[in-house]
C-alpha cells in the first residue's frame, strides 16, 4: 500500500483488515480508520476514481503489463501447445465425441449417466409418486364404482359415452403434474449444462425414460380395474385396443405438458396455457360439445386436440359392430300393448322402427357423426402428436432458458419515478463532498430518536428439553443484561446455544422448560414485551411487493404505542429513514432477492422495520452481518453504532467478526458448549479488558496482529483443531468478574422501577398488541390487496381463469338452442366451468403460504396483529366476480325471457357465480390453512376436486350411483350449485329436437300421429312434429325443459334453499380455516417457567 500512501500502524489490525480499511468506502471517508504516511499529506486517494488513476500509473501496473506481453508471445494460441491440448482433451473425450465439443462424454453416454441419476433421485424420494399412485388407484375405484356393472342394453348407451370421456381426460390429466417436476429442477440442469457436464436435453430425454414404467404400471392397472369393474366390452381385441390408445393418450399429453414447461420461462408462463389448454381439451374433445353442435369458427380447435382423436377411437372400439338390447320403447305403456313393432322404435338416437336392439354403428354415426375407418387413423395421428411434442421438447429444453435475475436494480412505482425525476441528486459516490457530509452523520446520532431508559436483564436463565426419557440442557445458568445506549455482543461456537438464548430472552421458544427470570427494571416481562422490543432476524423476510416506505409505515401504524396518533406514527417513519440514510431508495419496491434491494439495503430495512415500532425496551440482532460482504457488514456496523448513541439497547449475535469490527462493541456475552457462560463483561479499548482476563486465567497473550475475537475462541478450544485443558465455565463462575456481575444483577433486582402515573392508568400499555382489532383488519386487507394489485402475473392468471374462461366456455356454446343434444352440452356447460375451482385454489394456496411465513417468522412474534386479523383479512381480499361474460354468451337469458323473469332469474345466476368464487375462495384457505406446504395441499384438493366433480349429479345422476355414494351427492357443495345454477337458467322453458334426435315410426292404419301418440304425450310429455302425419311419425321426446331437468334430478323450487347451502358451505370453510390454522400453527401453551 506504500504508492497509494496509506501507513498499517495499528498492532491488532491483521492483514485483510488493514486491505479493508484502505478501500472501504465509509471507512475510508471517516478519518477514523485511515493513517496516511508523511508525505503524502494531501495526496493520498480518497474516492475510487483516484484509486484507480494511482494504480494505472504505478509502476507495478508497468510490470503487469510487460509480464501479460511476454507470456502471449510465448504461447500463441494456435501453435504447438494448442494442438497438444486438443490431443489431451480428445483422450479425455468419449469415443466419436467432436474434439471441440465442450462435453466429455457422448450424448447417449450423458443420457444414460442422467438416468442412473434420476434413478437414485426417485429412490431417494419416491412420496410424490408414490402418493400420485395412490391417488390414482382410489379414482379409479371411486369411477369404477359409479359405473359399476353396466347392463349391455340401451340404457346404458348414453352412460357409457360418459365413462369414455371421464377416463379420457382422468389419462390425459394425469401428467399435468410433470409441469411442477420440470420446474423443481430445471435450475440445477441449466447449471449443469453451463458446466459442460451434459445437454439439457439428454437429461429430459432419460427423465421420460425414467418415468416410464410408472406410466405404465399405473395407466394398466387403473384402467383395468376401471374396464372390468364397468362392464365395458370384454372382448381380447377392443381390450387390447383400448389399452394401446389409453397408453398413447397418456404419453402424448405428458409430452405436451412437459414441452408447455420447457416453452416458458417461469412457471406461472407455464401454467397459464395449461389452464387454456385444459378448457380446450374437455370442450372440444367432441362429447361436451358434439362435432355437430360445434360453433363454425371454433370447431377447427378440435383438430388440434389430440385428445379428440382418442375419444373418437374409444367411442368406436366401444360400439362399433356390437348391439344393445333395447330398454324402452317408444310408445309403451297399457294403451300400447297390441302394437306391432313397426309402431314403435327404441328411445335412442339412431333406432330403427321394428328392431328390438340398437345398432352402436349406426348410434356413433347419427349422434357424433363418427366413422369407423377413423379408428387407427386416429391412434397414427396421435403418435404423429406425441412424436412432434417429444422433439419440440428437447429442442427447447436446449435453447429456452429459464428466466434469470434482472440483478440488484431498483424499482419504483410510477408515482415515486415521477416525483424521483423532480428530486434527482447525484450519487454518492460522484460527490465527494456529500459522501463525506453522510459519513460524518454516520457517526452521530440523530436527535429524533427517542433514547431508552429501561434495563433488561436476566440472572440464571437455563433451558431444558426433553428427548425421550432424557433431559438435556441446552442453556446452562446464564446471566447478564443489556443497558441503553450499549451495543452488547453475544458470541459461541456452533451449538452453544446463542439463538436458543436469544429465543428464550424475546420470549419466542413454544417448547421445553425455560427457568430463571428475565426481568425489565427489576419487573417481570409482561404480555407487551415482544411488541416492545425489536427482534432483528437473520433472514430479511419482507413483502416483495411494497415499497420501503410502506413496510416501515405498516410496522409503524400496527406496533407503535397507541398513544401516538396515526400522524404521529406516519411522520415517525421519516425520521428513521432519516436515522437508516434510506432516502435514494424510501418509495422503491422491495422486490425478491436477487432483484429490486441488494443486501445492504434489505438488511437496513429488517433493522428499520423494527425501529419503525419504536422499541421501548431494546433491539435484538441475530446475525447482522452474516452473509454480508466487508463493506456492507461496516456499514451495518456503521448503523448499530449510530443507534446507540441514540440511546438504544442492542443484543447482537455475531460469528468470528473480522477484528475492526469486534472493537466496536461495548460488551461481550461469551457461551461455551451446552450453554455455559465464558465470561461476561467489558471488552475495552483494542481488546485490552477482554484479553486481559484470559491471560490472567491460564490463557496465552494476544499474538500481535491476532483477531481478538479469534483468539478467545482458541483460548476456550472452540476452534477446529484446537483443546484446552482449562474449564473455563469453571474459572468465570470462580472469577471476581462473576461476582461483580451478580451485585449488578442483585442491585437491578432489588430496586425495580415503579411505571409513572400516566403508564400505570394506561391499560393498552400493557396490552398484547399495541393497535386495535379494526385498524388490524384494515391495515393487513390494504396490504393484502396492494399485494395482489402489484403482482400481475397473479392478476391476468386469475383473469383468464374466471373472466377468460367465462368467456371461453360461453362464446363456445354460443346462442345455445334447448334441443336435447344441446342441453346435454349446456349441463356439461357448467360442470366444466366448475373445473376452474381447482386452478384458482392451486392459484390462491401459493400467495397465501408466502403471507403465513413472513406473518408466523417475523409478524406474530412481534404482536404487530392477530392471527384472526391475518386470516381473515387475507380471505376477504381474495373475492372475484365472473358472470355477465358467461350468461348471456350462452343464451341463458333467453329462458327466463320466456317466463318473464329476465332480471330475477339473472340476479340469481350472478349471486351463484358470486357465490362458487366466494365458496372457491374459502375452500382454498380451508385446504392450506392446517398443512405447510402448498404442494402437499394441492394433491389433497386434487382428489377433493374430483369427488365432488363424480358426485355432483352430472357424471350419473343419483339413481344410477350405489347406495353407499348418496352421502357424497348430498354433502356436495357442487350438487347444489349444480342445480341451483341449471335450475334458475334451464326450467319452464321450451324444448325441442335437432333434426337427427326425432325417432320415426310408423302409425296404425287409419290414425293420425297426434291421436296416436296422445295417451303417450299425457303420461310421458313430448310432442309430434306433424299431429296430422298418417304415413310415418317424427316423435320429440323433450317438449319442456323440466324434462330434461327432471331427468338429472335438478328442481327449479330448490334454487333459494341450494343458494342459502353454498353459503353454509362457505360458513364452515371459513370456521374450519381458522380452527386448523389455530390447531396447526397458533402457538398454545409456552411450557416455560420462571423460578
Amino acid at each position: 500500500m506504500a504508492m497509494f500512501g496509506i501507513a498499517h500502524t495499528m498492532k491488532t489490525r491483521v492483514g485483510d483488515d488493514f486491505i479493508r480499511c484502505v478501500f472501504d468506502k465509509v471507512i475510508v471517508l471517516s478519518h477514523q480508520e485511515r493513517i496516511v504516511r508523511s508525505g503524502f499529506e494531501g495526496k493520498a486517494p480518497r474516492t475510487p476514481d483516484e484509486f484507480a488513476q494511482v494504480w494505472k500509473n504505478s509502476q507495478i501496473r508497468v510490470q503487469l503489463d510487460q509480464s501479460i506481453t511476454s507470456y502471449i508471445e510465448q504461447h500463441a494460441f494456435h501453435d504447438k501447445h494448442y494442438y497438444d491440448f486438443l490431443a489431451s482433451r480428445q483422450q479425455d473425450q468419449s469415443k466419436n465425441q467432436r474434439s471441440l465439443s465442450p462435453f466429455t462424454l457422448s450424448y447417449w453416454g450423458q443420457v444414460k449417466l442422467t438416468l442412473w441419476r434420476s434413478w437414485l433421485l426417485f429412490l431417494g424420494d419416491p412420496s410424490t409418486t408414490v402418493t400420485m399412485f395412490a391417488m390414482n388407484l382410489l379414482q379409479a375405484l371411486i369411477v369404477s364404482s359409479i359405473f359399476y356393472s353396466l347392463q349391455p342394453d340401451s340404457s346404458t348407451i348414453s352412460r357409457r359415452g360418459i365413462l369414455i370421456f371421464f377416463l379420457v381426460l382422468m389419462n390425459a390429466f394425469s401428467s399435468m403434474l410433470e409441469i411442477m417436476t420440470l420446474y423443481a429442477k430445471r435450475k440445477v440442469v441449466e447449471k449443469h449444462a453451463r458446466y459442460a457436464l451434459y445437454h439439457p436435453s439428454a437429461e429430459a430425454l432419460a427423465a421420460m425414460v425414467c418415468d416410464l414404467p410408472y406410466q405404465v404400471v399405473n395407466c394398466i392397472l387403473n384402467n383395468i380395474i376401471i374396464y372390468f369393474m364397468t362392464n365395458l366390452r370384454r372382448e381380447p381385441g377392443p381390450f387390447f385396443f383400448f389399452l394401446l390408445n389409453i397408453f398413447v393418450i397418456t404419453l402424448t399429453m405428458s409430452m405436451m405438458f412437459r414441452l408447455m414447461g420447457s416453452l416458458t420461462k417461469t412457471i406461472a408462463q407455464a401454467l397459464a396455457p395449461a389452464s387454456a389448454i385444459l378448457l380446450v381439451i374437455m370442450l372440444y374433445t367432441g362429447y361436451a360439445i358434439k362435432v355437430q353442435n360445434m360453433q363454425n369458427w371454433l370447431a377447427w380447435l378440435r383438430w388440434l386436440n389430440p385428445v379428440h382423436y382418442g375419444f373418437e377411437s374409444l367411442m368406436l372400439n366401444e360400439f362399433v359392430g356390437r348391439t344393445f338390447s333395447c330398454a324402452m320403447f317408444i310408445p309403451s305403456g297399457v294403451s300400447y300393448g297390441s302394437i306391432s313393432p313397426r309402431q314403435r322404435i327404441c328411445a335412442v338416437a339412431g333406432s330403427q322402427p321394428g328392431q328390438d336392439f340398437v345398432d352402436g354403428t349406426t348410434y356413433l354415426d347419427v349422434s357424433y357423426g363418427y366413422a369407423n375407418s377413423h379408428r387407427w387413423r386416429n391412434l397414427g395421428i396421435m403418435h404423429a402428436y406425441m412424436v412432434f411434442f417429444l422433439v419440440c421438447h428437447l429442442i427447447a429444453t436446449e435453447y429456452v432458458a429459464s428466466e434469470r435475475f434482472k440483478g440488484e436494480v431498483l424499482v419504483f412505482t410510477r408515482k415515486a419515478m415521477a416525483q424521483r425525476k423532480k428530486a434527482f441528486r447525484a450519487d454518492v459516490e460522484a460527490t465527494p463532498s456529500r459522501a463525506v457530509v453522510a459519513a460524518q452523520q454516520a457517526q452521530s446520532g440523530p436527535a429524533n430518536i427517542k433514547s431508552q431508559t429501561s434495563i433488561f436483564h436476566w440472572p440464571n436463565v437455563c433451558y431444558d428439553v426433553k428427548i425421550g426419557n432424557e433431559t438435556r440442557p441446552i442453556l446452562d445458568q446464564v446471566d447478564g443484561w443489556v443497558k441503553p445506549g450499549t451495543l452488547t455482543a453475544l458470541m459461541g461456537v456452533s451449538g452453544a446455544g446463542k439463538t436458543t438464548l436469544f429465543d428464550a430472552l424475546a420470549s419466542r421458544i413454544t417448547m421445553g422448560v425455560v427457568t430463571g427470570l428475565m426481568l425489565v427494571d427489576g419487573s417481570p416481562r409482561d404480555q407487551s414485551f415482544q411488541r416492545k422490543t425489536g427482534y432483528v432476524t437473520q433472514q430479511d423476510l419482507h413483502l416483495h411487493t411494497s415499497t420501503v416506505r410502506e413496510a416501515l409505515v405498516f410496522s409503524a401504524l400496527l406496533r407503535q404505542p397507541a398513544k401516538y396518533s396515526n400522524a404521529e406514527r406516519v411522520a415517525y417513519v421519516d425520521v428513521v429513514i432519516d436515522l437508516l440514510e434510506m432516502h435514494e431508495y424510501s418509495n422503491a419496491i422491495i422486490g425478491t432477492p436477487g432483484e429490486g434491494l441488494n443486501v445492504e439495503q434489505r438488511k437496513r430495512l429488517t433493522i428499520g422495520v423494527k425501529l419503525a415500532s419504536r422499541p421501548e425496551l431494546l433491539v435484538f440482532l441475530d446475525e447482522p452481518t452474516s452473509g454480508l460482504d466487508s463493506q456492507t457488514s461496516w456499514s451495518i456496523c456503521n448503523l448499530m453504532e449510530k443507534l446507540t448513541k441514540a440511546g438504544q439497547a442492542i443484543l447482537c449475535t455475531i460469528h468470528q467478526p473480522p477484528a475492526i469490527l469486534f472493537q466496536r462493541f461495548d460488551r461481550l456475552l461469551l457461551l461455551a458448549k451446552g450453554g455455559k457462560t465464558v465470561y461476561f463483561g467489558d471488552i475495552g479499548k483494542s481488546s485490552y479488558i477482554l484479553t486481559d482476563y484470559f491471560v490472567r486465567n491460564g490463557g496465552p497473550p494476544l499474538p500481535l496482529d491476532a483477531n481478538p475475537a479469534e483468539y478467545m475462541l482458541n483460548v476456550i478450544g472452540a476452534a477446529p483443531g484446537v483443546r484446552t485443558y482449562i474449564d473455563w465455565p469453571a474459572v468465570w463462575r470462580a472469577s471476581p468478574e462473576y461476582q461483580s456481575v451478580q451485585r449488578e444483577l442483585s442491585r437491578l433486582s432489588s430496586s425495580p422501577v415503579q411505571p409513572t402515573k400516566e403508564l400505570a392508568n394506561s391499560s393498552t400499555d400493557y396490552t398484547e398488541f399495541a393497535a386495535s382489532y379494526s385498524l388490524q383488519f384494515k391495515e393487513v386487507v390494504r396490504r393484502a390487496f396492494q399485494q395482489y394489485w402489484r403482482s400481475p402475473s397473479y392478476i391476468y392468471s386469475k383473469a383468464f381463469l374466471s373472466i377468460g374462461a367465462a368467456i371461453f366456455i360461453g362464446l363456445s356454446f354460443l346462442n345455445a338452442n334447448n334441443t336435447q343434444s344441446r342441453l346435454q352440452n349446456l349441463m356439461f356447460g357448467v360442470f366444466i366451468f366448475l373445473t376452474v375451482f381447482s386452478q384458482l385454489v392451486d392459484q390462491i394456496m401459493p400467495v397465501f403460504v408466502s403471507q403465513r411465513m413472513m406473518y408466523e417468522a417475523r409478524e406474530r412474534p412481534a404482536k404487530a396483529y392477530s392471527w384472526t386479523a391475518f386470516l381473515v383479512a387475507n380471505i376477504v381480499a381474495m373475492s372475484v366476480f365472473s358472470f355477465l361474460l358467461w350468461y348471456f354468451p350462452m343464451g341463458l337469458y333467453r329462458n327466463a325471457r320466456e317466463t318473464g323473469t329476465q332480471h330475477s332469474r339473472s340476479t340469481t345466476i350472478f349471486l351463484f357465480t358470486w357465490a362458487f368464487f366466494i365458496f372457491t375462495t374459502s375452500f382454498a384457505f380451508l385446504a392450506i390453512a392446517g398443512l405447510d406446504s402448498a404442494e402437499v395441499a394441492g394433491g389433497i384438493v386434487g382428489l377433493l376436486t374430483i369427488m365432488m366433480f363424480t358426485f355432483c349429479g352430472v357424471v350419473a345422476t343419483p339413481d344410477k350411483m350405489p347406495g353407499f355414494w348418496i352421502f357424497m351427492y348430498r354433502c356436495n357443495p357442487f350438487t347444489y350449485f349444480v342445480e341451483g345454477f341449471l335450475g334458475t337458467a334451464l326450467a319452464n322453458a321450451k324444448a325441442t329436437c335437432a333434426a337427427n334426435e326425432y325417432l320415426q315410426f310408423e302409425p296404425p292404419n287409419g290414425s293420425t300421429c297426434g291421436d296416436y301418440m296422445m295417451q303417450y304425450i299425457k303420461d310421458r310429455g313430448g310432442f309430434v312434429r306433424d299431429r296430422d302425419d298418417t304415413s310415418l311419425c317424427e316423435f320429440c321426446q323433450l317438449d319442456q325443459t323440466k324434462n330434461f331437468l327432471n331427468g338429472v334430478n335438478i328442481n327449479f323450487d330448490n334454487r333459494w334453499r341450494d343458494f342459502g347451502l353454498m353459503w353454509v358451505f362457505v360458513i364452515f370453510n371459513l370456521g374450519a380455516a381458522v380452527f386448523l390454522y389455530w390447531l396447526a400453527h397458533v402457538p398454545k401453551v409456552k411450557k416455560s417457567t420462571s423460578s
